[in-house]
């Protein structure tokens, strides 16, 4: 099978995804089309160059409706001959549109693909495409559906987590991701926002909280809290599917919780003839994919099972991981994760996560990958695995290896 290289790796810096936020008045359009440009500039790319644009975006209504991947290619300089394909795995798009391109070159299907995500959460909402998981009462009653935040604390209340732990792993974070940017650790894939003019619009994430500390972190309210306990409350609803559970310990809020924000992220690949015609060197080979469901009502515990999946198909062990990246859905999923694998936390989201970079659904895939492979060549690493929890119960996961 032909192998498929990452090339490049970009993204936008993350801005709060919110009316003050930086980048509220761009569109999803225009901020994957800037982002394309960057690509295809920073790669040589003219003509017919890549076979594909396969974007990943969630909440698929308005701007973000209709085929968002091709309106981007429209609306950049890409050459017009390039098709567009928009893709929704909920908070896994941009990875999986990262692992279904690769997957395309590894099969012949074409020498090169564009693959990432949007989402511009303070313009289009989360939940405002009516999801029938979530709102349809068949299928609400059949799999006893609890929103996300109250899964999470189903997991913490399941494994054992505290609220100090999941609060501890949030101030690690932030310090983490302060020392990432204070070090110019994301130098090489951020591509700084600008408007019409040329003028910088946001050219470093926003989001972050540096000084955040436990005692801050203690004062605020358990999110999901009220939501779980009230009549006749999803804690009920939660309990009915585990009954071994006497109560739903809510330890979530929104400091240790993923930040709402806005951004995008692409990843270019391609076999090794595309790189040769075009003068480009490979930074790494994508050695693995996989994908799976999971329990819909706990929902967030899939980035175990797809890592036990991924390691039995590469024939790996968790020992041959250099480097982890796994998403900061909410803190409980990461702990749970180094639960399962008794990894080392220093190995785990080295600069920091979605609790203080925030996480924009539909590119975070794609994010942490870039993040990944930056991250890999900053320590002279090898091998790392990214893996991202997903609504209504699924996880995805990628290996790449340096070349």
């Amino acid at each position: 099978m032909t192998e498929a290289y990452i090339y490049d790796a970009a993204r936008t810096p993350r801005g709060k995804g919110r009316p003050d936020g930086s980048l509220h008045e761009v569109t999803s359009v225009a901020l994957s089309a800037r982002l394309l440009n960057a690509v295809k500039e920073r790669n040589g790319l003219e003509g017919h160059a890549v076979e594909d644009v396969i974007w990943g975006n969630v909440t698929q209504v308005k701007e973000q409706g209709g085929c968002l991947a091709r309106s981007a290619v429209l609306e950049s300089d890409l050459d017009e001959s390039i098709p567009g394909l928009a893709i929704n795995r909920f908070c896994a798009s941009g990875m999986e549109a990262v692992n279904l391109a690769a997957n395309q070159v590894r099969g012949g299907a074409g020498q090169a693909y564009i693959a990432g995500g949007v989402e511009m959460m303070g313009r289009v909402a989360m939940g405002s495409d009516g999801a029938a998981i979530a709102v349809d009462p068949s299928l609400t009653f059949k799999t006893y559906f609890v929103p996300q935040g109250i899964s999470a604390d189903i997991i913490a209340t399941e494994y054992g987590f505290s609220r100090e732990e999941a609060d501890s792993l949030a101030v690690e974070s932030q310090r983490r991701a302060a020392a990432a940017w204070a070090e110019n650790r994301f130098a090489r894939s951020i591509v700084p926002v600008r408007d019409q003019n040329g003028l910088t619009i946001l050219d470093r994430d926003e989001y972050m909280r540096p000084g955040t500390t436990l005692e801050d972190l203690a004062k605020l309210k358990a999110s999901f809290k009220e939501m779980g306990e009230s009549m006749p409350g999803f804690d009920k609803v939660a309990m009915l599917k585990y009954p071994h559970l006497d109560r739903i310990e809510h330890i979530h809020h929104a400091g240790n919780s993923s930040g709402i924000v806005d951004g995008a992220a692409a990843v270019l690949i391609g076999n090794a003839e595309f790189g040769k015609a075009h003068g480009l060197k490979p930074r790494a080979r994508i050695r693995a994919t996989a994908k799976i469901g999971t329990d819909p009502t706990i929902m967030l515990t899939g980035p175990v099972p797809v890592t036990e999946k991924i390691l039995r198909e590469a024939g790996m062990a968790i020992g041959d991981i250099d480097l982890f990246e796994v998403n900061e859905a909410f803190a409980a999923v990461v702990l749970r994760f180094m639960q399962a694998f008794q990894v080392d936390p220093a190995v785990v989201n080295v600069n920091g996560g979605a609790i203080a970079l925030g996480h924009p659904l539909g590119a975070t895939g794609a994010i942490i990958i870039g993040t990944l492979l930056d991250e890999l060549e900053r320590q002279d690493k090898t091998v790392g695995l990214a893996t991202l929890c997903i609504a209504s119960g699924m996880g995805a996961a990628t290996i790449i290896e340096r070349v």
